[in-house]
């Protein structure tokens, strides 16, 4: 019943790179705005990225910009979070989640379906 999935984490050394994935078969996220969250053991969950239903407005947080970057292919029904130059602080587990609206936020309140998570892990 979980209407996203998130693939791609894993272990990475420090500077470098993964790509993650999010996948629905419940919709059509094209229709949808996708957003990444991650939360570290004892942290709050944190916004990391967020793309558009339209493809026309996107959000990074301060700590991964210029390095991470968030994109759609519609053919395939994917969102993917390309990372790179990563850093220990990365260190989490990220989710991806999506709203039937336009814009993006980092609120995790205004998301209403979520993935199960998928691990990262940088370190040397």
């Amino acid at each position: 019943q979980v209407p996203l999935v998130e693939s791609g984490g894993g272990l990475v050394q420090p500077g470098g790179s993964l790509r993650l994935s999010c996948s629905s078969f419940g919709f059509r996220l094209e229709y949808y705005v996708i957003g990444w969250f991650r939360q570290a053991p004892g942290k709050e969950r944190e916004g990391v990225s967020c793309i558009s239903s339209r493809d026309s407005s996107l959000m990074y947080a301060d700590s991964v910009k210029g390095r991470f970057t968030i994109s759609r292919d519609n053919a395939k029904n994917t969102v993917y979070l390309q990372m790179d130059s990563l850093k220990p602080e990365a260190t989490a587990v990220y989710y991806c989640a999506a709203d039937f609206r336009s814009y993006c936020s980092d609120a995790d309140g205004d998301f209403e379906f979520w993935g199960q998570g998928t691990q990262v892990t940088v370190s040397s």
